[in-house]
């Protein structure tokens, strides 16, 4: 089954202790979709301006992207600079520049209203309303946030919850959202908000899953060395709904692995800068990872 992806597309400059990249090829929508495409194929709906280089077309639809839902509008496209420490862990923004993605309306054609797994990626709640508001009955729906609308759109996010089937955040984010500092009692809260299933990210630690059948936590699997993990987490989710889109069965009894394929994808995004990385990867290299990931995580 295929996945629609929704979310911004971007040129990301991204300076480390180590090396500096500039305008290389991001945002959620664009880590999300090549990570998905390994497993299922992949329509994109984003909007890039008239600069957005044609390489990175090109690279969309090596992976099998379909682009006709990205918009190519007059204008620059959304520009982020960042830079991280030693540390990866902590980042600074240098620039954001929202270009064309100020303006950014998601729209669906027909061909789109009936994709199965949809992915909300990181964009405002106001517009993952919107692309709902287009779906027709689809079957998994999960929505990405981030702490930015935590403080200036929670109206339109907790209304959006009662939509999704999943919610993915992060462990501050959840901890934000919720007033708990025990993520365990964060998962329950935001279930009582409407998710079924409630994925927490840890970065480096890995992510734990809440679902109707318990807790599970998920590893991250072990680099000797972290060149730039911009884009990581929205690599994790568009590996793991890529991963259910290509599995048959009930979600729940696919979901734990596809998280650890999410985790994989992830991996191979934090060892280059930006796509570099993740868009030599093969289909093999994946599989053989999970396998070494099974054997690190088994007791």
């Amino acid at each position: 089954m295929s996945v629609l992806v929704v979310g911004s597309t971007a040129l990301d400059s991204i300076k480390t202790p180590y090396s500096e990249n500039p305008r290389l090829l991001g945002g959620s929508a664009s880590h999300a979709a090549v990570a998905a495409s390994f497993f299922a194929p992949v329509k994109l709906i984003g909007i890039v301006g008239d600069d957005f280089p044609k390489q990175y077309l090109r690279l969309y639809r090596r992976h099998g992207i379909d682009l006709e839902g990205l918009q190519v509008v007059p204008g620059k496209t959304f520009h982020w600079a960042g830079e991280y420490e030693v540390n990866m862990n902590n980042r600074r923004t240098l620039t954001t520049e929202l270009g064309v993605f100020e303006t950014f309306t998601p729209k669906l054609a027909n061909a789109h209203q009936d994709t199965p797994f949809v992915l909300l990626a990181n964009i405002a709640p106001a517009l993952q309303h919107h692309v709902l508001d287009q779906m027709r009955k689809p079957r998994f729906v999960v929505a990405d946030t981030m702490d930015l609308w935590l403080n200036i759109a929670l109206p339109d996010l907790l209304k959006l919850l009662k939509r999704v089937d999943a919610l993915v955040l992060n462990d501050s984010e959840a901890r934000q959202l919720t007033k708990e500092d025990n993520l365990m009692v964060a998962a329950r809260k935001i279930h009582k908000l409407g998710p079924k299933f409630v994925i927490i990210k840890k970065g480096e630690h890995g992510a734990i899953l809440s679902s109707p059948e318990g807790f599970f936590v998920s590893p991250a699997f072990p680099l000797d060395k972290v060149v730039d993990p911009t884009g990581a987490g929205d690599s994790f989710v568009g590996g793991l709904i890529g991963y259910l889109a290509s599995t048959k069965g009930k979600i729940e009894a696919n979901l734990r692995r596809a998280m650890i394929h999410g985790s994989v994808v992830a991996s191979f995004c934090c060892e280059g800068f930006g796509l570099k990385n993740t868009t030599k990867v093969t289909r093999q290299a994946i599989n053989e990872r999970v396998k070494a990931l099974e054997r690190i995580a088994r007791f």
